[in-house]
């Protein structure tokens, strides 16, 4: 499994206080999980990347075959709404894991070249050509500026229910 982990100082000093304050933030992180799965489906729908890029753009050879096999041509990775709907999220007592496991998924995050897979049966590479990174797992500066806002929320509450 790949992961990416988010160090932020920012959202650092608010978890950390979150945690000495309950010692258990699954709340928090189910809420985070959420919301990340939110932006992204959002985001993968506009065709952007978390750092706001819009997604490279598919090739003419690309483009030539999907019409050959009557494909839409929608922004990158929604052809099928797969990376979408396979969007999910596991919450833990510090943690929040979020990712799809659509199997185009790791490809499409960090591309990969033609031939990297090796060959299909009938000889042709794998896959057949470039494919650009298009991230599009990551916490974006909204996502971030709503997460910590999130975790003050919490910490209010957590305030006010001690008095």
């Amino acid at each position: 499994m790949t992961a990416i982990v988010y160090d932020t100082d920012t959202l650092d000093p608010l978890l950390a206080a979150l945690l000495e304050a309950t010692g258990d933030m699954t709340e928090f992180m189910q809420d985070a999980g959420e919301l990340l799965l939110s932006a992204t489906k959002d985001r993968v729908l506009a065709g952007e990347q978390p750092d706001g890029a819009q997604f490279a753009p598919r090739s003419p050879a690309t483009l030539t075959r999907y019409a050959k096999l009557g494909l839409s041509f929608g922004a990158p990775l929604n052809v099928s709404g797969n990376m979408r709907q396979n969007l999910h999220y596991e919450a833990g007592t510090d943690s929040v894991e979020f990712g799809s496991n659509a199997i185009q998924s790791a490809v499409m995050q960090f591309g990969a070249s033609k031939g990297e897979f090796g060959q299909a049966a009938n000889g042709s590479s794998l896959p057949w050509g470039d494919i650009p990174a298009r991230p599009f797992v990551g916490i974006s500066d909204e996502d971030q500026s709503n997460l910590a806002l999130e975790l003050e929320e919490h910490l209010e509450r957590i305030a006010q229910s001690r008095g």
